[in-house]
């Protein structure tokens, strides 16, 4: 097998689980809760990492914005012999009494975006592997977490999410909008591999907050500071039971 053109990995080179955060910073930060940790490979937004977390070696690879670029890890990840993936990211509520902090653990998430649908029919289920999703449910409510679990939305256009799509996704009882779980979960599903997400609240379009709110703000939930690094750890804990 050759080098993956975009990853520049080979078969051999990675662990059977991956977490797959967005951001190639966050692959760092995931990095430093573990216990070792070593680079394999960067490229564009791709950063690849394996490490060591309480005895679980584990991969750790950036899918940067969206789901074109999610499908590009996803199969280049598959090819070289992962398994199973858990994306770890934020997203913005879409249900009033979600709060900045809160995690929310997928379901489901419908495709408001073009990447899966050159893969299948729209009507396909993009849906998470249920043994990753208990995974990370149980380790949400292990540690003390509030977690919402349902069903979310996967959208392409960050700047073009009007207000009526916003009250269309809320009414739908959509849970919140992010860019990459609908194509994770559907290649996985082709693939017959193993697929969930974490996500922690970011803001509420519903309510209002914004991402990028201040998190020291003191009139902020104590929950809204390091969310992303809570949300790490119940996914390296997940990863653990898997």
């Amino acid at each position: 097998m050759t080098t993956q053109p975009h990853l520049l990995v080979d078969e051999g080179d990675l662990t059977d689980i991956a977490l797959i955060p967005g951001d190639p910073g966050r692959v760092d930060r995931i990095a430093d809760h573990c216990d070792e940790s070593e680079t394999i490979a960067q490229n564009r937004e791709y950063k690849v990492v394996n490490a060591s977390y309480e005895g679980r070696e584990l991969t750790i690879c950036s899918t940067g914005i969206g789901c074109p670029s999610a499908a590009i890890a996803i199969e280049e990840l598959a090819n070289v012999g992962v398994e199973t993936f858990i994306r770890v990211g934020t997203t913005g509520a879409l249900q009033s009494g979600i709060e900045i902090g809160d995690m929310i653990v997928a379901t489901g998430a419908a495709k408001n975006e073009g990447t899966s649908k050159r893969y299948e029919a729209v009507e396909y289920p993009a849906v998470p592997d249920y043994e990753v999703l208990s995974a990370l449910v149980d380790s949400s409510e292990a540690n003390d977490e509030d977690v919402h679990v349902g069903p979310i939305a996967s959208d392409d256009a960050y700047y073009a999410e009007t207000d009526d799509a916003v009250d269309d996704w809320e009414a739908a009882g959509l849970l919140a909008v992010e860019m990459e779980a609908a194509a994770v979960f559907s290649l996985a599903r082709r693939k017959g591999l193993a697929a969930g997400a974490i996500c922690t609240a970011d803001g509420n379009l519903v309510e209002g907050t914004q991402k990028g709110t201040d998190t020291e703000d003191d009139e902020l939930p104590d929950k809204a500071k390091n969310n992303v690094g809570r949300a790490i750890d119940i996914a390296l804990e997940a990863a653990t039971n898997l």
